[in-house]
């Protein structure tokens, strides 16, 4: 067996590790649950609320960063890998959440930021300090042209240029993304000795995976060239999409790495690394690695990035399927800690059909905490704005704070997720959209998922079965889930707001609607010609 079990369509799937069947969950720690009162989500506070998550059916939880940060980037910048930010709690608090998931049968998955440290990290402090210190290199350092400019016309993805001056050291050092995040140079084989020691560290202490942060920024060209101008860049787009980042990231070098890391995993037993890609499939595939190892999981967002359109998601889909090596597992994503949340983009009532689709293509559902109640992009005022990217292009409505506010769990003051008031602000429907209210409403968004997820792990066809696309037009999205040794199901999908007509050029079928967003039409016997209504999704087992 391969180290990804099973996992070709074309093969048996009986034999599925925990990350192919499981669904994930992603925990923002700042807005899941406060306990002590600050305001602020915590580790103590996820473990207060791990029942919810093992009722609603969640095989692993991964965090968000929750290491020693100076906070310029909300924990993306670490000064200390192998700590437990104060905020969160201690070390103590981390491992009795590790054993409270496990004693529940679910994993725990950490967030890995390998490509940049914080600037008051030890390592860049020393790095800093004088051009011949020995962990000089271990970070990117390089001079001013001869007019005294930036060493190339690398941007940062939030906002003006990659490069910061060194008045110390009279040298330019590089980050990717704030001042304060500079990248390490992941050619040092020191700072390589150095991430994997980090990685031993944590898989020691019984966490069972890593989300690895910007994976594909890990590795720079080695000559710096500069990047291409983008043609098709648009105003309002973030100022790094004026130019194409070919050579400031996805270098051939990064692959080397990613194997690295998961001889690393998989010197431990049923270990997984996912990793953070925004690239086009064909990009994306590679890094499953050469006969798969690389990342278990590279993580596919084509559904936060696509437009909401039946057609070209259908294609999409395909074109993944047909992407994906003999031994690459897919995955699917709606949304996260970087993107407006689902029900911002596509509406409340087209997000239920979004639900369906996450939870019944073939692969590894993530879901991001607060998309199984409906929470949505909250308004967050200019004045109250804490997130760099919003604070740093404040003309282009980039700020990701709208969609990390915090869970809500109940209708009392601060929504049941904090004594005090909030790091950031609530929803103003929180008393209407919040787990308690919705728990046992028969129509509500948890009801649909709760549904959807028991139906899914319950069904061999869902959680290990095989893709077959049936049909798609300008409204409708089908496509069938089949095993040979299980019932098999039919998925029909209405991406629009109007009625729509399902009528497959080929097979007829007949079959029972088994769950549907509108529960009111389960139970019903439908065969190979029928209506759906606007915002409809319907799954029907077929005889």
């Amino acid at each position: 067996m391969t180290p990804y079990g099973m996992a070709s369509q074309s093969q048996v799937k009986n034999q599925q590790l925990w990350w192919q069947s499981g669904i994930i969950y992603q925990i923002y720690p700042r807005s899941f649950q406060d306990s002590n009162a600050d305001g602020i989500g915590d580790l103590q506070g996820v473990i207060n609320r791990l029942d919810y998550l093992k009722w609603l059916g969640i095989q692993a939880v991964w965090l968000s960063p929750i290491y020693p940060s100076p906070m310029a980037d909300y924990g993306y910048d670490i000064s200390d890998y192998q700590g437990i930010h104060p905020i969160f709690g201690s070390m103590d608090d981390f491992d009795q959440l590790l054993e409270e998931v496990h004693q529940r049968g679910m994993k725990l998955i950490l967030d890995l930021v390998p490509n940049h440290t914080s600037d008051q990290h030890p390592w860049f402090l020393e790095s800093k300090s004088s051009r011949d210190n020995p962990k000089r290199d271990w970070y990117i350092w390089k001079d001013a042209l001869p007019d005294g400019s930036e060493p190339n016309n690398w941007l940062a993805m939030f906002g003006g240029t990659a490069w910061e001056w060194d008045e110390t050291t009279q040298q330019y050092y590089y980050h990717a993304f704030l001042k304060e995040q500079p990248d390490l140079n992941w050619r040092n084989p020191e700072v390589r000795e150095a991430m994997m020691n980090v990685m031993h560290y944590w898989l020691k202490k019984g966490i069972d995976g890593f989300r690895v942060d910007v994976m594909w920024h890990m590795v720079k060209d080695a000559h710096f060239r500069n990047n291409p101008i983008n043609p098709d860049y648009q105003p309002h787009q973030a100022t790094v999409d004026q130019l194409l980042a070919v050579y400031s990231t996805d270098q051939p070098e990064v692959h080397d790495i990613v194997r690295q890391m998961r001889e690393v995993l998989d010197a431990y037993e049923e270990r997984m690394m996912i990793g953070e890609i925004y690239l086009p499939v064909h990009k994306l595939v590679t890094y499953y690695g050469e006969n798969g190892s690389g990342a278990h999981l590279p993580f596919n967002f084509q559904l936060l990035n696509l437009p909401w359109n039946a057609t070209q998601l259908a294609a999409a889909i395909s074109q993944y399927e047909g992407a994906l090596p003999e031994y690459g597992w897919p995955n699917w994503v709606l949304g996260n800690h970087d993107q407006p949340r689902i029900t911002s983009r596509v509406g409340l009532q087209q997000a239920r059909v979004a639900a369906l689709l996450l939870l019944t293509l073939r692969g590894t559902p993530t879901i991001y905490y607060g998309d199984e109640i409906g929470m949505q992009d909250v308004p967050i005022p200019f004045s109250e704005v804490q997130d760099p990217q919003g604070l740093n292009m404040p003309d282009k409505n980039l700020s990701r704070d709208p969609a990390r506010t915090p869970m809500q769990w109940n209708a009392s003051t601060y929504a049941g997720f904090s004594s005090e008031k909030p790091w950031l602000r609530l929803s103003s429907t929180y008393r209407r959209l919040n787990v308690e209210s919705e728990k046992d409403n028969p129509f509500s968004m948890l009801t649909l998922y709760k549904r959807l997820i028991d139906l899914r792990q319950k069904e061999l066809s869902f959680t290990a079965g095989d893709y077959i696309p049936v049909y798609s037009d300008q409204q409708i999205l089908a496509y069938k889930r089949t095993h040979e040794n299980a019932p098999a199901f039919l998925i029909v999908l209405n991406l629009t707001h109007r009625p729509a007509y399902f009528k497959p050029e080929h097979d007829a079928f007949k079959g029972t609607i088994v769950l549907s967003t509108l529960p009111e039409e389960e139970g019903q016997e439908v065969d190979s010609y029928f209506a759906l209504s606007g915002d409809q999704g319907i799954i029907i087992r077929l005889h």
